[in-house]
């Protein structure tokens, strides 16, 4: 870094990719060439570098940086990293929105190259100092040139969010309305600053990295997979798997209560495996579709009840088709001579229909509202992993099965 030239090694730098090493990169070179290469990156990267210090080289380096720099850093630092005010730049083109054309080009001209981007130009009331409106690059370029700012463009008031707004919530709203960035305002509609596109995708980016791994049963990784260490690994990765297996210890107690049935008609062990990897796997198919549904907001916690009906007349079909085809193998391998189910064989096949049909409609149910009781109290709802959800299921998928096995084969092989 300290070899490349300047304007060189500041594009480098700011990079996000380059954000894990560069601690270490600023520890290694000397105090007026770190200063001069903080400095000159683009305050939302500045904000997320000092996240990443320790704080007694953050406590260094900010008093050795010049006082703007400084209280910009200090605004930005001010809001946790998943918020509109944590990803903001304060690098933005603002002007008085009772300029003339000619005089707001002369200023982009003057000041853009310092500034995160100059496509979105952001009027202020000169009397209040509010966000009046907006205006692009393309309108005032095909505006005339003495024409006043406050005339050119679109006259509504700009989109805009709060400090605290939820970066995921920027990032729909950059995406219904195809904006390259959106202004964040305080209360007193003073402009702070402004999170572009590609802020947003890097934070969304980051957000669907963690979900995928909670949903894969695990913590989220806060490191890449390969730079990960041992421990940090066996940390992330045991809390979870070791719940889950205590979790499925309760299928080993559930089967020991029936023990009994199983001694009467050993051929029901035969389709337990299949029985509760249809439940799981129904469960884990809605979960991941509510789940989805939700991060989207096609859904909100006040429809559960619309999904619950929706849900359980979908997986009574599906159940049902499962049952027929688990029917139709039974019997069919009865009569093909492939194995003997015994007299009562037509009972075995429609106990392993029926108890699919439940089996799956619990799983189900059960793997779509999961997410919404976890949205509820205030927990991701990527939590409701698919291994959390089948282990569930498994449980309660062996009460289903033989509770029905008892009703249809009591009196004959029970």
């Amino acid at each position: 870094m300290a070899a490349l030239p300047f304007d060189i090694a500041v594009q480098v730098f700011d990079e996000p990719e380059l954000s894990r090493h560069r601690a270490d990169i600023v520890r290694r070179m000397g105090k007026r060439e770190a200063v001069a290469l903080i400095d000159a990156m683009s305050s939302d990267q500045q904000a997320d570098f000092f996240r990443e210090l320790p704080e007694e080289d953050r406590e260094r380096f900010l008093k050795l940086l010049d006082e703007p720099t400084r209280r910009a850093l200090q605004l930005l630092l001010r809001y946790p990293p998943d918020t509109a005010g944590g990803i903001m730049t304060t690098e933005l083109v603002s002007i008085p929105n009772d300029w003339t054309v000619a005089h707001a080009l002369e200023h982009i001209r003057a000041v853009g190259r310092a500034k995160e981007t100059v496509y979105a130009i952001y009027c202020i009331d000169p009397v209040e100092h509010t966000l009046a409106h907006a205006v692009t690059l393309r309108d005032l370029v095909l505006a005339d040139a003495d024409q006043v700012v406050a005339s050119v463009g679109n006259q509504r008031k700009p989109l805009s969010v709060t400090p605290a707004t939820d970066r995921e919530d920027v990032a729909r709203l950059i995406s219904k309305y195809n904006l390259l960035a959106v202004p964040v305002v305080a209360e007193d509609a003073h402009i702070l600053g402004i999170v572009t596109v590609d802020d947003v995708i890097d934070a969304i980016v980051r957000e669907q990295t963690e979900d995928v791994q909670k949903f894969g049963g695990m913590e989220a990784l806060d490191e890449p997979y390969t730079e990960i260490s041992f421990g940090r690994m066996i940390r992330k990765r045991a809390g979870w798997l070791m719940a889950l297996f205590l979790s499925e210890m309760l299928t080993a107690t559930a089967m020991q209560h029936f023990e009994g049935e199983i001694e009467k008609a050993a051929v029901l062990a035969m389709f337990i495996p299949l029985v509760m990897s249809s439940g799981g796997n129904s469960g884990s198919q809605a979960t991941s579709l509510i789940i989805r549904a939700l991060a989207l907001r096609e859904v909100r916690v006040g429809d559960w009840w619309r999904v619950a009906r929706r849900e359980l007349l979908t997986a009574l079909t599906l159940g049902a088709f499962l049952g027929v085809i688990g029917f139709g193998r039974i019997e069919l391998w009865q009569h093909l001579g492939l194995y003997d189910y015994g007299v009562h064989h037509v009972l075995v096949a429609l106990t392993v229909g029926v108890a699919l049909v439940g089996i799956v409609a619990f799983g189900s149910l059960a793997g779509s509202m999961l997410p919404f009781v976890l949205k509820r109290i205030g927990f991701d709802p990527a939590s409701a992993s698919a291994p959390f959800v089948a282990t569930l299921v498994d449980v309660t998928g062996l009460i289903i099965y033989f509770s029905v096995a008892f009703l249809i084969l009591r009196g004959t092989l029970l």
